[in-house]
C-alpha cells in the first residue's frame, strides 16, 4: 500500500493532518518538503481549500467547455 499523509513537523514533533491508515507495524518513508510558512498550507476551517490557498470551486462560471470538446480531431482521422 502507498498512501501520502500531509502533516507538519515542528520542534521535534510530527503532527499528521489525517488518521494513520493502519495500527500495524508499517514501514514508512518521510519526504521533507521545504516550506517557509507551513501554517499557511494547512486547510482552513469553513470550506474546502487547496494547500496553496486556492478555494475549490472558485473558478466556477468563469470558463466554459465547448460542446464539441470530445469530438475527434481532424488531425487524427488517419489513425481512427
Amino acid at each position: 500500500m502507498v498512501k501520502a499523509i500531509e502533516g507538519i513537523y515542528e520542534n521535534g514533533q510530527l503532527t499528521l493532518n489525517e488518521t494513520f491508515p493502519t495500527s500495524k507495524k508499517t514501514k514508512v518513508v518521510v519526504v521533507i518538503l521545504e516550506d517557509e510558512n507551513p501554517s499557511e498550507t494547512q486547510h482552513k476551517p469553513g470550506g474546502l481549500s487547496h494547500p496553496n490557498g486556492v478555494r475549490l470551486g472558485s473558478l466556477a462560471g468563469r470558463y466554459s467547455i465547448p460542446d464539441d470538446f470530445n469530438a475527434p480531431l481532424d488531425d487524427l482521422s488517419d489513425y481512427m
